[in-house]
């Protein structure tokens, strides 16, 4: 047997002449690989751990790219990267310019769908099912879906389409009892009966060949059969809801035995109509820390592989100083109530969860649900605050508008990773929410320079009588010591951080901190920027924004959020109304998705560092230099 087996994987097409034994050495040698490569640049780690064996059988079993493989979420897609010809760029997982940590079509052919949201596995494959029918092909197409996904309704929309066309589709339902928070719900529970019933499938077939056996002697007779039957099946099979919906179900089946992972694949490619594959796997097999911490090494930075010690910066977080604020503040107020989409962790629930666990409320992969049901707590009295990052709450918008805004209920929208996120990439970059919740009518939206504005704007959206979103950004803020006492801010006001008569510089959120280095730099040379902390993209401080407008001339935007519909274009409509001839250079997001990359990296590549900003301003108004360096020559002549 080789030494390495896993240096000589190039393809999926060299994993066809192994033995059963290399295989498994290989998947040893896949983990250690893997442990080594999300410990240096951090990723989704204990996901890819649970789904070794599985990758392997599928790509041993199935001939990608001909046949598509659609990864669900796609964060458990490492070992598939390294089986199709990307093994030597794992060492550039998640930085700027190596590969992404999710699927994309451009990065590889063996990538047959991008991903990076939950739930739309069986939707795309059904689709690229169809669409090989009716282009008379033959290829196998296979959705591999985690348990935790599956409580997401864009699934079950698919399953029951899928079910009802009846087209040859395999689904494996890649079962692990968690999402990144450990599951919730009836679903939860079903597979919960599924996996503690081993004998589920010789109970299911000695049941079906039975009851086949009653002779059909006449029609009345023969329909009291079939409705016999289903009976019977439903009082003694537990596992009947996929069988109901259209699929043929295969399961459990162990997802960390090759020998039967294989098999079962191999005779789920010959059926004919829908299949659904039940594997059970554990996340973190094979790493004790990411094992016994799944959620901590669900997206993990990067960490000590001896001790699992994740590395951290000194700085608090602002998820950590919402998860200060909600906890003492539910404290105070029984009316305060939490919600969450299978993210308590991530958004910073889980003290809460412990502290007040019949207030908190974890709805699985379900954001539109979260927010229906928040509004209904609202609206019998409740205070709920739902915690959600911002690219998952582009999924419930609709909910945002028609249930939350409309009737102007008090739900507050706790908005985590605002902006640019860093490794993650373009999936969930939160580059759009304040451009897409400004036009909602009842919102109030603010968002924090620091850590205590976050506490600030918190208190404030508490005490408003409608609804309220803060959106703030994935990481640590300015060091800044966070009191327990809160100050009430105004509706709508901004604050001037430092007069100045040559420009204004007007920033709202991370953008406030890039505003205050880009002053000290324009300070350097003799240029006198005022400086703008708008707290608030709605309502908007229409007051300062005109009087800026008017008296400095030459108006500077800088935000965290796409400039398509974002803060700056909301001031140009401010002055367009109030007929302010002011020239505004607006800084932010450009109109494209930003890939993955340190944050830092990505403001560089955005132009949106304090050096760039400079360079831009003395672009755009280059007389502004020159006057002051006129200036300067006349006081030296004096």
């Amino acid at each position: 047997m080789a030494e390495n087996i896993l240096n000589s994987i190039n393809s999926p097409d060299d994993l066809k002449g192994l033995s059963l034994a290399e295989m498994n050495q290989l998947a040893d040698e896949i983990r250690r690989f893997l442990i080594n490569c999300v410990a240096h640049s951090g990723g989704h780690l204990a996901a890819n751990l649970g789904v070794v064996e599985l990758t392997l059988a599928l790509h041993f079993v199935f001939n990608a790219p001909a046949d598509k493989i659609v990864w669900d979420v796609g964060h458990q897609s490492y070992i598939h990267k390294i089986l199709t010809g990307r093994r030597e760029g794992m060492t550039s997982l998640r930085q700027y310019g190596g590969i992404s940590g999710f699927p994309r079509i451009d990065e590889s052919v063996y990538d047959a769908f991008n991903t990076g949201h939950s739930s739309t596995s069986i939707s795309a494959a059904l689709g690229m099912a169809l669409a090989r029918d009716l282009q008379h092909e033959s290829n196998s197409v296979v959705a591999v879906i985690g348990d935790g996904a599956l409580t997401g309704g864009m699934a079950f929309e698919a399953l029951n389409h899928a079910g009802n066309v009846g087209t040859d589709l395999i689904v494996v339902l890649n079962d692990n009892e968690m999402s990144i928070s450990k599951n919730v719900g009836a679903m939860s529970s079903y597979l919960n009966r599924l996996r503690t019933d081993p004998d589920y499938s010789r109970k299911k077939e000695h049941i079906e060949t039975t009851l086949n056996r009653i002779p059909g002697i006449g029609p009345k007779v023969a329909r009291f059969a079939g409705r016999f039957k289903d009976t019977i099946k439903f009082l003694m099979v537990p596992g009947m809801l996929f069988e109901e919906l259209g699929f043929r179900y295969i399961g459990p089946v162990n997802g960390h035995d090759l020998e039967e992972l294989t098999l079962v694949l191999a005779n789920a490619r010959k059926m004919r109509g829908p299949v659904l594959i039940h594997t059970l796997t554990e996340k973190g097999r094979g790493y004790e820390p990411a094992r016994k911490n799944p959620d901590v090494f669900h997206g993990v930075g990067p960490f000590d592989i001896k001790t699992g010690s994740v590395f951290k910066k000194p700085v608090k977080t602002y998820t950590e100083i919402f998860s200060d604020w909600i906890t003492e503040a539910a404290r105070q107020d029984d009316r305060i109530v939490a919600i969450t989409a299978a993210m308590a962790s991530g958004t910073g629930l889980s003290e809460f969860a412990r502290l007040y666990p019949e207030r908190f409320f974890d709805v699985g992969i379900c954001e539109q649900h979260a927010v229906t049901m928040a509004a209904g707590m609202a609206r019998q009295g409740l205070r709920p605050v739902v915690c959600v990052y911002s690219t998952f709450l582009q999924r419930a918008y609709d909910q945002v508008i028609h249930d939350v805004a409309l009737p102007q209920l008090p739900v507050i929208f706790a908005v985590d990773r605002a902006g640019l996120v860093g490794e993650d990439g373009a999936t969930h970059q939160g580059a759009f929410d304040m451009s897409f919740l400004r036009i909602v009518p009842n919102l109030v939206i603010m968002a924090p320079s620091n850590e205590k504005e976050l506490g600030d704007m918190f208190h404030t959206a508490l005490n408003l009588p409608g609804p309220a979103v803060v959106r703030y950004p994935r990481g640590g803020g300015e060091g800044i010591k966070v009191e327990k006492s809160h100050q009430l801010l105004e509706s709508g006001k901004a604050t001037v951080l430092q007069e100045g008569n040559d420009l204004a510089i007007l920033a709202i959120g991370r953008g406030v901190g890039i505003a205050r280095d880009a002053a000290e730099m324009l300070q350097e040379k003799g240029i006198r920027a005022k400086i703008i902390n708008a707290r608030f993209l709605k309502p908007l401080d229409e007051k300062i924004i005109c009087q800026a407008g008017a008296a400095q001339g030459r108006l500077v935007t800088i935000e965290d959020n796409s400039l398509c519909g974002g803060y700056g274009s909301a001031v140009l409509e401010v002055l367009a109304a109030a007929n302010i001839k002011a020239e505004v250079l607006r800084i932010g997001i450009p109109d494209e998705f930003i890939e993955h990359g340190r944050v830092d990296i990505l403001f560089d590549y955005i132009d949106m560092n304090p050096e760039s900003i400079v360079a831009r301003i003395i672009n755009r108004w280059p007389d502004i230099i020159n006057n002051k360096t006129l200036e300067l020559r006349k006081i030296g002549e004096k």
